[in-house]
C-alpha cells in the first residue's frame, strides 16, 4: 500500500487522450471513510488484481467506498453500517488511468448533496442497480441474480447503437403510458382528465343553446376520419401480426428442416455403424473356434480345475523325473569317479606289490633253507655227525614249512582287494537302481502327458496339442469371445434404441411442420421461398397502408386547424370548438396511447428478438464457464419455456438453482454474471468488477476453474478480487503470472 500522494493528477476531459474502454481504476484515495483515513489503496493494473488482507483489514469497507464514490453514500437507515466517521464527513476519490496514454482523471465525492465531482460521463453506460447486481460481487450475491429480466435486458441491449438502449426506451414509454392513464390534474394529456373536461364542456354547450352549424361539415368529416384512422391502425396491427407470425413460422420451419437433415444424417451414420458392428462380429466369430464359444462358464470353471489338477500332476511327475535324473547322474558320477579315483588305484598297486613281495619271500626263503640244509645234512652224513645231520634235516623241514605257509598265503584272498571290489559293486548297484527309477519316472511322465492330451481332445481343446498353458489360453479366448458376443448384443441394442429415437424424432419433426403449416394457413410442404414471397407481399401492403394512414393524419390535422380557428368567432362556437379540440385532444391522446402501446409491443418484440440473438451467446458462454468451474460436472445453462433458469449435468439431468448445493449455485450465478459482462461490453466500460471473497465456498478443483474464468474476464475488463485467504492468492498467482497483488 502506497502512502498518500500529494501530486494532483491530470484531469482528462471527454474525448481527450483515448476512449472510455481504455480507462481503468489505478488507485483509490480515502480521505475519511469508516476506519480509513488519508489512505491510498493501489496501484491497480488494467486486468487482474488481488487485494489481500486479514479479517477486519477493511476489504468490505473498500467495496462500500468504491460504490459510494460512484453512486452516493448510503443513507442511515435502521442498523445498516454507513461507514460514516464520528468526527468527519465521508470523502474520497477514485483515479482512472488511460491504458494508452497513462494519463489520469479523478472522480471525487464529499457530500451527496454536492454530487459527483469530475467527468461524470464515465457513468453514462451504467446505473447503480446494474453496478450492485453485476459489478459488486460477494459470496451472498452469488446465490441469486436480482431483477434478472430487467438487468439482462439492460445489458443485452446496451450496445444497440441508439442514443438509449431499447430497455431504457421501453421504460420511458411505460412512464408515458402511465401519464396518459393518470388521474393527476397537472397532466394535460391525461385521458381521464380530458374525458372529465369533455363532460364539463357538454354541459356548457347544452346550456348555451343550439349548436352552431357553421363547421358541421368539417366537424363531420373530422369525426369520420377517426374510425378510418382506427381501421387503418387495426389493419396495420393485423398485418404486423401476420408478418410476425409468418417470419417466426419461417424461422421455425428452417430450424426444423435443419434438424430433419441432421437427424437423417444421424440415422445414416447409425445404420452404417450397425453394419460395421455386425461385420466385425462375424469376422471375430470366424477367427474363433466354434467349439470354444459353446463352452459354458460352469464347464469352463470345471475344465480349469481339471487343467490345474493335471498341471499339478505333471509338475509332480516332472519333479520326480528331474529328481531321478539328478540321482542317476550323481550315482553314475560316483561310480565313474570310483573307477577312476587315484587313491583306489594306489591301494590296488600297493596290494599288488605286497602280493609280489609275499610270493618272492615265500619262494626265496624255502629255497634258501633247502640250499643251506641239504649241504649241512650231506656234510653230517659224511662226517657222521648227528648234530650236523639233525641241523640239515631241521633246515629242510623248516623250508618245507615255509613253503607250505607261502602256499597258504598265496591262495588266501587279500582283505584290501575284497574291500575295493565290494565298493565297486555297491556303487554299480546304486547306479543301476537310480537308472531303473529314472526310466520308471519318465514312463510315468509320458503316460501323464498322454492322459492330458486325451483329456484335452475329449474336452474340445485338441488345438492345445497337449499343452496345458495353451489350453488355458484357449479357455481365455473362449471367455473373451463370450464377452465380445455380449458386448456386441449390448451395442446392437443401443444402436437399435438410438435408431428408434431418431425415427420418433423424424416423425415428430414432420408432425411439427404439419402443425406449423396449418397454423399459418398454408399447404403442407409449401417451399420456404413461397413463404418469403408472401412476407414480402404483406410488407409491401403494409407500406401502402402506412402511406394511406399518413395522408389521413395529414387531413385530420388540417381539419383540426380549421376547427381551432372557429374558437375566435363567438362564445358558442368557441365552446363547440373547445369541445372539439378537447375531443380531438382526447382522440390524439387515445391515438398517442395506441401508438405508445404499439411502440411498447414493438419494443418488447425488438427486445425479445434482441435477446433471442444475444441470450444464446450469453448462455453458451455461461455453459462453457460453468463447465470450466465444475470440471465438466455441469455442462449447460438455459432458460426454460416458463422463464426459469435451469442447469444440465453431463448425464442430461436438469436441475433448477434451488436444488443445487451452495457452492454449485454460486458457481452457476458467477458464470452467468461473467457471461453477461463478457457479452455486454458496452456496459460499464471503465468500471472494474469488485469481487469480495467469492471463492470461499468452492472446493480446490472448482476454485481453480473459477480462477480461470476470472482470468478470462480480466482479459476484457478490470477485475479486483478481495480475499483474506493466502491459498487463493497463490492459486491466482499460479493462474496469472502478471497478477497485481495489493497487500492491506
Amino acid at each position: 500500500m502506497n502512502e498518500l500522494s500529494h501530486e494532483a493528477p491530470h484531469r482528462m476531459e471527454p474525448g481527450e487522450g483515448g476512449s472510455i474502454s481504455s480507462l481503468y481504476v489505478s488507485r483509490m484515495k480515502i480521505v475519511s471513510f469508516g476506519s480509513f483515513s488519508n489512505r491510498v489503496i493501489g496501484p491497480f493494473t488494467p486486468h487482474l488484481n488481488v487485494v489481500h488482507g486479514k479479517n477486519e483489514a477493511g476489504k468490505t469497507t473498500l467495496n462500500a467506498f468504491f460504490g459510494g464514490v460512484l453512486f452516493g453514500w448510503e443513507d442511515a437507515r435502521g442498523a445498516r453500517n454507513t461507514y460514516k466517521p464520528s468526527n468527519a464527513e465521508r470523502a474520497g476519490s477514485i483515479f482512472f488511468a488511460d491504458e494508452e496514454t497513462d494519463e489520469e482523471i479523478e472522480l471525487v465525492r464529499v457530500k451527496n448533496a454536492e454530487g459527483l465531482q469530475g467527468p461524470e460521463y464515465l457513468l453514462d453506460d451504467i446505473d447503480k442497480e446494474t453496478f450492485q447486481t453485476m459489478f459488486a460481487l460477494t459470496s451472498d450475491e452469488l446465490r441469486s441474480l436480482r431483477n434478472t429480466t430487467d438487468v439482462t435486458a439492460k445489458l443485452l441491449t446496451a450496445g444497440s447503437g441508439t442514443g438509449a438502449s431499447p430497455a431504457q426506451a421501453l421504460g420511458e414509454i411505460q412512464r408515458r403510458i402511465a401519464e396518459y392513464t393518470s388521474r393527476a390534474s397537472g397532466i394535460d394529456h391525461s385521458i381521464t382528465q380530458l374525458s372529465a373536461e369533455l363532460d364539463d364542456l357538454r354541459a356548457k354547450i347544452a346550456r348555451a343553446g343550439d349548436e352552431s352549424e357553421r363547421f358541421k361539415h368539417q366537424d363531420k368529416e373530422f369525426h369520420e376520419l377517426a374510425p378510418q384512422r382506427e381501421a387503418l391502425i387495426a389493419s396495420l396491427q393485423k398485418l404486423n401480426a401476420e408478418i410476425e407470425a409468418l417470419s417466426a413460422g419461417k424461422a421455425s420451419l428452417e430450424k426444423l428442416d435443419e434438424e430433419l437433415a441432421h437427424s437423417l444424417d444421424k440415422r445414416k451414420e447409425l445404420l452404417e455403424e450397425e453394419r460395421e458392428l455386425v461385420a466385425d462380429h462375424r469376422r471375430h466369430e470366424q477367427a474363433i473356434d466354434p467349439g470354444l464359444t459353446s463352452i459354458a462358464p460352469a464347464e469352463e470353471h470345471s475344465l480349469r480345475d481339471r487343467i490345474d489338477m493335471l498341471s499339478e500332476e505333471r509338475s509332480k511327475c516332472q519333479h520326480s523325473v528331474d529328481l531321478a535324473k539328478e540321482n542317476y547322474t550323481d550315482s553314475k558320477s560316483n561310480y565313474e569317479a570310483l573307477l577312476e579315483a587315484p587313491d583306489l588305484q594306489e591301494l590296488e598297486n600297493r596290494a599288488r606289490r605286497q602280493r609280489h613281495v609275499q610270493i618272492a619271500l615265500s619262494v626265496a626263503l624255502p629255497v634258501l633253507f633247502v640250499i643251506a640244509g641239504v649241504p649241512v645234512f650231506m656234510h653230517g652224513r659224511e662226517i657222521t655227525s648227528l648234530s650236523f645231520t639233525a641241523l640239515g634235516i631241521i633246515l629242510v623241514v623248516f623250508a618245507l614249512f615255509l613253503a607250505g605257509a607261502a602256499l597258504v598265503m598265496l591262495f588266501r584272498p587279500s582283505k584290501t582287494e575284497e574291500a575295493l571290489t565290494q565298493r565297486k559293486q555297491d556303487a554299480q548297484w546304486i547306479m543301476l537302481q537310480d537308472k531303473k527309477k529314472l526310466e520308471t519316472c519318465e514312463e510315468g511322465l509320458a503316460a501323464q502327458m498322454i492322459q492330458t492330451t486325451t483329456f484335452l481332445e475329449r474336452s474340445g481343446l485338441g488345438a492345445a496339442q497337449g499343452s496345458l498353458r495353451r489350453a488355458r489360453s484357449l479357455l481365455d479366448e473362449a471367455r473373451d469371445a463370450r464377452a465380445a458376443s455380449g458386448l456386441f448384443v449390448q451395442k446392437q441394442q443401443a444402436l437399435v434404441a438410438q435408431l428408434s429415437s431418431i425415427e420418433d424424432r423424424l416423425a415428430d419433426i414432420q408432425s411439427q411442420k404439419g402443425s406449423l403449416y396449418r397454423r399459418l394457413g398454408l399447404a403442407v410442404d409449401t417451399p420456404l421461398s413461397d413463404i418469403a414471397t408472401l412476407i414480402e407481399q404483406k410488407s409491401h401492403q403494409r407500406s401502402g397502408l402506412i402511406e394511406t394512414s399518413e395522408n389521413v393524419n395529414r387531413r385530420y390535422g388540417e381539419l383540426k386547424q380549421e376547427l381551432a380557428h372557429a374558437k375566435h368567432l363567438r362564445n358558442f362556437d368557441a365552446l363547440k370548438l373547445e369541445y372539439q379540440q378537447v375531443n380531438t385532444q382526447l382522440a390524439e391522446s387515445e391515438q398517442d396511447l395506441a401508438r405508445l402501446l404499439l411502440a411498447k409491443h414493438m419494443l418488447e418484440s425488438a427486445i425479445t428478438a434482441w435477446e433471442s440473438k444475444s441470450q444464446p451467446e450469453v448462455y453458451r458462454q455461461a455453459s462453457r464457464l460453468l463447465s470450466m468451474m465444475t470440471a465438466g460436472a455441469w455442462v449447460q445453462v438455459r432458460m426454460s419455456e416458463e422463464g426459469k433458469l435451469q442447469v444440465i449435468d453431463r448425464v442430461k439431468t436438469v436441475r433448477e438453482p434451488i436444488h443445487l448445493s451452495l457452492g454449485t449455485c454460486q458457481q452457476l450465478y458467477l458464470s452467468l454474471r461473467i457471461a453477461l459482462l463478457m457479452t455486454a461490453e458496452n456496459v460499464g466500460r471503465a468500471i472494474p468488477i469488485m469481487a469480495d471473497d467469492i471463492l470461499v465456498n468452492f472446493d480446490e478443483e472448482r476454485r481453480r476453474g473459477a480462477v480461470g474464468a476470472l482470468k478470462e474476464l480480466s482479459a476484457r475488463r478490470q477485475v479486483i478480487l478481495f480475499t483474506c485467504h493466502e491459498e487463493i492468492v497463490r492459486l491466482m498467482q499460479d493462474a496469472d503470472s502478471q497478477l497485481n497483488l495489493v497487500e492491506l
